[in-house]
């Protein structure tokens, strides 16, 4: 909280997530949005990058409520996340309310992780130095379109799987989520200080990644929409996940 105030309000947030058991479920997550809300005012509620999950996070821009947007893996997710912030904004000034603030996560190691196995399951060309960067490469691809458009939401890249997706995004202006593990390294290894964040993913890599559709779909701006964001085998994996490693083990203790 003080660094909130210090700030007035653009750094000092912290995260209270909605139940992951509910990503499809807007009547669920509005209330519980503001529910966290009202705790403090620099609460951050983290919402699904899912159709319903987008829904509540207009909403809350629209009442003045920051929000972050989480389980996104993609660049159809993050221009989806950005529009609809764009939108909540409007409807916040229209009314004489300051307009929450978005960070729209992009979960860049499982997006990895993921594909990872599609390309074992496949047999795909990709090998493994192919697939570190199939993040990398959504990650970057997003943050062009966000210069181009001028989207005022914010890119949290989480997620990294290695010091390679730190050092590739160097010279961006957006937000990491880094885990205290990493922390370490990145500070105690002589890791290389360029800027490489406008360096492309090499086109012989895009190749090889885009024989896999499920890549296509995490790439390309317009190969998915918000109603497919659920579907999306990184979505089921990483919701499964915060449900059985995080949700269920609180709802137990309670």
């Amino acid at each position: 909280m003080p660094e909130f105030e210090r700030s007035q309000g653009r750094s000092g947030l912290v995260c209270a997530q909605v139940n992951p058991m509910r990503a499809g479920d807007r009547e669920c997550m509005l209330p519980m949005a503001r529910r966290f809300h009202a705790w403090a005012p620099n609460i951050a509620v983290k919402l699904p990058a899912t159709a319903a999950g987008l829904d509540v996070l207009e909403e809350c821009v629209a009442e003045g409520i920051a929000v972050a947007a989480t389980v996104s893996f993609t660049v159809p997710q993050a221009i989806a996340i950005a529009e609809r912030h764009r939108a909540g904004a409007l409807r916040a000034k229209e009314k004489g309310l300051q307009p929450g603030q978005c960070f729209a996560v992009i979960m860049i190691g499982r997006l990895d992780d993921f594909l990872r196995e599609v390309a074992h399951d496949t047999r795909a060309a990709a090998d493994e130095s192919d697939i570190r960067q199939a993040g990398l490469a959504a990650t970057k691809r997003a943050y062009a379109i966000y210069r181009e458009r001028g989207y005022q939401a914010v890119l949290l890249i989480a997620a990294l799987r290695g010091d390679y997706h730190l050092t590739e995004l160097a010279g961006a202006d957006l937000l990491m989520s880094i885990a205290p593990a990493w922390q370490e390294v990145f500070v105690t290894k002589d890791l290389p200080r360029e800027e490489r964040i406008d360096k492309p993913v090499p086109g012989d890599v895009l190749e090889r990644l885009g024989a896999m559709p499920e890549f296509v779909r995490a790439f390309e701006p317009d190969r998915m929409t918000p109603s497919e964001f659920m579907g999306f085998g990184a979505t089921q994996r990483t919701l499964g996940q915060f449900v059985d490693a995080g949700w269920r083990l609180m709802e137990n203790y309670r």
